[in-house]
């Protein structure tokens, strides 16, 4: 990746954590491992939407499944121009309109209410269905976590776009390897993803989920064929942060004073920052 992509990232990176920090929590290392999967689709061209027009009929969509991580749609979302930094940082203040789960009511941009693991999927099965329906050409994006995919229906979901020809449908799989309080590995053994979702009827890629570039190329190279397509990016959670990459500790907490000085030196922060 070239110096500007790795800078925009660390941006956003910055971005999620000051928010955060100005709301008093949030789920940051899922956030964390899903920025640079958020910036090539909508930082990269890959995604056909526009801020200025965010109900144009023939828009892609894109659904954020693992809700928890809404904060890097956000931050994101910010960066895209659907929203400005003063209306970000209103993020769990009283009265405000952004929540810790993206909600359609909140902000233009956001295309499905989400939270409930499990059901992301379900929901851009009928966008990706409608799409082919009224002939737009469009395309629906659903970001899931691996621990998500434990649920049920997502399994559900996935024979159902299989029997109906999405091709317009892809999946990225945030494939961190871990969920709330362990291990994936450790909860449903090693699960071999790529076979499983080809069992399932699904054409399935995999790539550097923290590389742009090869994101950009693997959303880029899909070619319709009458199966829907599952990307397996391969991230670390909390990428970012030495203290909270690849521990499950860190799913949903902010850190102490101590561990606020390695966060701070480490996102290039300064205690100003913190200040607003």
């Amino acid at each position: 990746m070239d110096l500007q992509t790795i800078e925009t990232a660390a941006k956003l990176r910055r971005r999620i954590f000051l928010t955060a920090y100005s709301g008093g929590m949030a789920h940051l290392a899922s956030s964390f491992s899903a920025v640079e999967i958020l910036y090539a689709l909508y930082l990269r061209g890959v995604m056909n939407h526009n801020p200025h027009d965010p109900a144009k009929p023939d828009r892609d969509r894109f659904v954020l499944s693992k809700g928890h991580g809404a904060l890097a749609l956000y931050a994101v979302l910010c960066e895209a121009g659907y929203l400005t930094e003063d209306e970000l940082f209103t993020y769990l203040k009283p009265n405000c309109h952004i929540g810790g789960e993206p909600n359609t009511r909140d902000i233009a941009g956001i295309e499905a209410s989400t939270g409930s693991l499990g059901h992301g999927l379900s929901a851009g099965v009928g966008m990706a269905l409608a799409q082919k329906l009224d002939r737009t050409g469009a395309k629906t994006y659903v970001l899931i976590g691996d621990g998500e995919s434990q649920e049920g229906s997502i399994w559900e979901a996935a024979m159902s776009a299989a029997a109906l020809s999405l091709d317009n449908l892809i999946v990225i799989l945030d494939c961190n390897s871990l969920q709330k309080s362990s291990r994936v590995d450790d909860t449903m053994g090693y699960v071999h993803w790529d076979e499983k979702w080809r069992a399932f009827g699904w054409n399935v890629s995999e790539c550097d989920g923290h590389d742009v570039d090869a994101l950009a190329a693997a959303f880029r190279g899909i070619v319709p064929n009458g199966k829907p397509t599952l990307v397996i990016a391969h991230t670390v959670k909390g990428k970012g942060v030495s203290l909270m990459e690849g521990n499950p500790i860190w799913h949903f907490r902010m850190p102490n004073q101590k561990e606020l000085r390695t966060f701070l030196q480490e996102l290039q922060l300064s205690e100003a920052d913190l200040e607003g």
